[in-house]
């Protein structure tokens, strides 16, 4: 029988934490699959515009989509520490309590979206020729939003236990989906935008329904239960506080990206595309880095709750150790081979070319992006939520903001709209592990006291 459960409390750490966060690696890299196979099948088969229209969405996608992520985060944090201390009853209430606040964030999104969706998109300035598309898009793609929720809250309960092989099994299932999917609708039916947003929409209702099945099949603690399925206020309101800041932040995050998505959009729709392009990098790269950081979050969470205070801060260190390592690997990587992985997306060589001024710029600096993310999810993990959250609301977003209307204003040129990244990761690191230095050694130290 496969293990479900791995004990984070105890051996060593170097080696458990790459081996736990590789099929996450995978899990995240399958779901970015999710939009990558929508660029690569539009570019190829159904020409620029259609590209343009999806890339115009990105960001707007990953806002919504990194809420549920942070909502998740709160998830997993307090399921790893109930699970850590063996607390059976806060488990069990955990667990279902977060379904049931995930599935109605999901709804919640699905409906604002529908609402906003436009106004968010002109507000944007999304060239005319690609809002039509743009618009159709995002209203089906929001559709999945429930089932998204739903694979999240599952992939963080499993993760939180250690076990991160069932949900990459779930995952790569519906990614073959989405991919077979894609090219039935848009080369067999024709119908491009529509064709890819339906096929991803089906994706993440196949991976919700996998996860779920699985929970409730379980003989663990941890399994769903029809019987046990309400809302507990104590644990609900604890994944409030360390989720939904967190995804707030995420999203908010997202809402500073869309200040720089109009920076993009004030250049031509061919580098509007190229851009576009080039963000499946980003998702790429941020997708393993990520597993890091759900890796942090898991350990220290399970070893907060067994009360051993050398792992935590170890949990911490490694892990920000593989997310920087990875980054830089991959980031510099791309800069070598970003016009062979920008051809799977476009044969516009004019596409291209514009695509390659982003995949430079950001691959020479990915990997300083774990100093700031590594040690937010540190903080959540150890219950610090709202600082964290207000320090990267101010370093990152507000900042760049001020950036757009300030230095890319008076500079219109594409360095200076790239550039942004690295000084506001940099600005928001340096704040972020002051302050969790100090919660740390205030309240976790293992020179403090019990």
């Amino acid at each position: 029988m496969q293990k479900e459960k791995q004990d984070l409390t105890r051996g060593p750490l170097v080696k458990q934490i790459l081996f736990f966060s590789i099929p996450l690696i995978f899990s995240n890299l399958l779901q970015v699959l999710f939009n990558m196979a929508d660029v690569a099948v539009l570019g190829k088969f159904a020409g620029t515009m259609a590209l343009g229209a999806v890339g115009s969405t990105t960001t707007f996608v990953t806002m919504f989509t990194d809420f549920l992520i942070g909502l998740s985060g709160g998830i997993n944090v307090l399921t790893a520490r109930h699970f850590g201390a063996k607390d059976k009853k806060n488990i069990v209430e955990t667990v279902h309590t977060s379904l049931l606040l995930s599935i109605g964030a999901g709804f919640l999104l699905l409906l604002g979206g529908w609402v906003f969706s436009k106004g968010i998109l002109l507000l944007l300035q999304t060239k005319q020729e690609l809002l039509g598309g743009a618009i159709l898009y995002i209203r089906i793609y929001l559709l999945g939003m429930p089932a998204l929720a739903v694979y999240n809250f599952g992939n963080a309960v499993f993760s939180a236990v250690g076990e991160t092989k069932r949900p990459l099994y779930y995952l790569s299932f519906a990614g073959i989906s989405n991919v077979v999917l894609n090219l039935f609708f848009v080369i067999v039916c024709h119908m491009d935008v529509a064709g890819v947003a339906a096929a991803s929409v089906i994706s993440q209702y196949i991976s919700a329904f996998l996860i779920v099945r699985a929970l409730a099949k379980s003989r663990e603690m941890y399994a769903l239960r029809l019987k046990d399925l309400h809302i507990s206020g104590k644990n609900a309101r604890v994944i409030i506080q360390i989720g939904v800041p967190a995804g707030l932040q995420n999203a908010i995050f997202q809402m500073a990206n869309l200040f720089i998505q109009t920076g993009v959009n004030s250049f031509s729709a061919t580098f509007v595309a190229g851009n576009a392009a080039a963000m499946n990098e980003d998702a790429i790269v941020f997708s393993v880095m990520m597993a890091f950081y759900t890796a942090c979050g898991s350990f220290m969470g399970q070893n907060y709750g067994a009360g051993k205070k050398e792992r935590i801060w170890k949990s911490y260190l490694y892990s920000l150790a593989y997310a920087f390592g990875s980054g830089l690997i991959l980031g510099v990587s791309m800069v070598f081979f970003g016009t062979s992985f920008l051809r799977l997306f476009t044969s516009d060589p004019a596409v291209i070319e514009a695509g390659m001024y982003r995949v430079t710029f950001m691959g020479l600096f990915f990997g300083f992006s774990a100093f700031m993310d590594c040690t937010i999810a540190a903080s959540r993990a150890i219950g610090k939520s709202f600082v964290p959250t207000v320090i990267v609301l101010l370093g990152a977003c507000v900042f760049r903001i001020v950036w757009i209307y300030t230095i890319f204003a008076y500079f219109r040129t594409v360095p200076s709209l790239y550039l942004l990244y690295i000084f506001s990761w940099s600005i928001t690191a340096c704040a972020e592990i002051i302050y969790f230095i100090n919660v740390y050694k205030k309240h976790i130290s293992p020179r403090c006291p019990n």
